[in-house]
């Protein structure tokens, strides 16, 4: 992980969401005391004060809300550090937890469970400690991401050893909400393995906004990183359906996939337009259809971020943004196809049928009395219908701008406000060099463009498999076999002898292997062996891990001396 004293500003912004969870912490547990005092007492005048009292921690926690919300509106932090004249994309924060000591509980269960010395597996336990303290400060690249997925990984191989389902261990797990900062605490390693998940999906989010959105590999890998990030939160949500924090909630989840496909979806945008847009008819007509793409994901952002249950707790900033640009790129669209009618005349040259039937893939319908021909080949309705789009990208525009002003948290981001308002000049401009004389007499309404896109964007669903791991404990045996669900008896010591090279039984299974057709009156029989008695040491020697082959070469190694082996049942 990295270093968590460093003082990136990213980190400043993790240790004062650290801060705020545990102030936010107090401020809860302030509330709960004061309405169970205001339920169990009968007094006026204490009743009173009680009142008075959770009115200023409900305004407290109400500011405490507001700050959290502003850091997880910090977006400039996160983005790339070269000039870049493009708008934020949003970022998830990391969830935070709180340290989680496993000695006592898997020392315990190691000595209770598998009969082994426990103390031959403080190193393992050490590691498994570090690891998941360097997973609380992940380096903002892959190299991230891969220790993040070696944990969860690791949890898996931790649960089947070490968690029945029958009991809990003992070990508390605290995690925050990232948008409320409410603390959950649980026994269950279901809610370390969903926060894992969670942040790993989150530092893809930072890789994304981090990438330089200036050239093309940087637009390629943001695109990337988006993708995975809406695959593991889908994952997440598929998997595990009853995560008691709120920020894991199917219907909070579902919202993030949306906001993070349209982020992809906009990168898309800016890769296809980076090496900058021809004045062509054709171009025009595609990079329309694109930008009303990108409007129209942001819109069902918007609309998705405002329903219950969601809307109480995503960010307020969030849902604004999502508006601000689906007006944006909306505003563009109708730029673009203004651009189309106003600038490309129908030329004897061109082709007809291409222009006429490209055109006619923009709307879902004309307005009244307009034929798709005959805008094209008239050169009043062209400009007439041309002045109708610019005039409502102006509208939309001035929207998206109102809304940004509106906002406290996106007024404060200078480059947002920088792109809106170039974007609005640049259709005023092109409004006032059209002509005006008609504009009294055009009663056109602009039709909406239909989106179109001809690039797939979707979640990346998460490749666990491609980063490889070892299981920490594997000493204490195959997980098959020795893993918490299994119950066995402790290691019994058998002394046996080979008589005439005969063993008196037959060995079978992979690792470790198993005793089959004993016959019930040899040595080893009458000393306590049972069939299908487990193997786990031969002279001392650990055999868990070894095939029939090799149990059978270390026994018959030992010669006729008498052969001491341990077996459990």
């Amino acid at each position: 992980g990295c270093n968590p004293l460093a003082e990136t500003g990213r980190s400043k912004l993790q240790n004062q969401r650290a801060v705020l969870n545990q102030q936010i912490l107090k401020a809860v547990r302030l509330r709960a005391g004061a309405e169970n005092l205001l339920r169990a007492t009968t007094n006026n005048k204490v009743r009173e004060q009680v009142l008075l009292e959770l009115s200023f921690v409900n305004s407290d926690l109400q500011i405490l809300k507001e700050e959290l919300e502003g850091l997880n509106i910090s977006v400039e932090v996160y983005q790339n550090t070269e000039e870049t004249f493009s708008i934020p994309l949003v970022p998830l924060g990391l969830k935070e937890t709180k340290e989680v000591d496993f000695t006592v509980a898997l020392k315990d269960f190691i000595q209770e469970h598998y009969s082994e010395d426990s103390s031959e597996y403080e190193d393992e336990i050490a590691d498994l400690m570090d690891l998941r303290q360097a997973c609380r400060t992940p380096s903002r690249d892959e190299a991230g991401a891969e220790m993040l997925i070696s944990y969860f990984l690791q949890l898996g191989y931790v649960e089947n050893r070490f968690f029945p389902p029958t009991r809990y261990m003992g070990i508390l797990f605290t995690w925050y909400d990232s948008f409320t900062g409410v603390p959950v605490c649980q026994q269950n390693l279901l809610l370390e393995k969903a926060s894992i998940l969670f942040n790993i999906g989150a530092l893809y989010t930072q890789i994304g906004t981090r990438c330089n959105r200036q050239t093309k590999s940087g637009l390629e890998n943001a695109v990337d990183a988006f993708q995975r990030a809406a695959g593991v939160l889908s994952y997440l949500k598929e998997t595990f359906t009853h995560t008691p924090s709120y920020d894991m909630s199917p219907a909070m989840l579902n919202v993030l996939v949306k906001m993070l496909l349209a982020q992809a979806h906009e990168c898309v945008f800016e890769q296809i337009s980076l090496p900058g847009i021809r004045n062509e008819f054709f171009t025009l007509v595609k990079m329309t259809q694109e930008v009303a793409k990108v409007g129209e994901v942001y819109m069902l952002v918007n609309t998705a971020m405002n329903q219950e249950p969601v809307k109480e707790n995503i960010p307020y900033s969030w849902s604004k943004l999502a508006q601000i640009k689906s007006d944006h790129y909306k505003a563009l669209a109708h730029y673009f196809i203004a651009t189309i009618l106003c600038d490309h005349e129908l030329q004897s040259s061109d082709d007809e049928d291409q222009q006429e039937k490209a055109l006619s893939q923009l709307y879902d319908y004309m307005p009244e009395g307009l034929m798709v021909l005959t805008i094209l080949k008239d050169k009043g309705q062209r400009k007439q219908l041309g002045k109708a789009h610019l005039r409502k990208a102006i509208i939309y525009h001035e929207e998206a701008l109102r809304v940004c002003g509106l906002c406290k948290k996106l007024r404060n981001i200078d480059i947002l406000q920088e792109v809106l308002t170039a974007a609005h000049k640049r259709s005023l401009l092109k409004y006032a060099q059209q002509d005006k004389e008609d504009d009294f007499l055009s009663l056109i309404q602009a039709p909406d463009i239909l989106p179109k896109t001809e690039h797939k964007v979707e979640a990346v669903a998460p490749q666990f498999s491609k980063v490889k791991i070892k299981d920490l404990f594997h000493r204490l045996g195959p997980l098959s076999v020795f893993c918490a669900k299994q119950r066995w008896t402790a290691p019994r010591t058998i002394r046996l002898r080979c008589e005439a090279g005969e063993l008196g039984f037959s060995l079978k299974g992979g690792s470790p292997v198993q005793t089959y057709c004993l016959d019930p009156v040899c040595s080893a029989a009458l000393m306590g062996l049972k069939e299908g008695d487990y193997i786990v040491s031969v002279g001392g020697v650990d055999c868990k891990w070894l095939g029939v082959n090799e149990v059978l070469e270390k026994i018959k190694s030992l010669g006729e001396q008498p052969i001491e082996i341990e077996v459990i049942s």
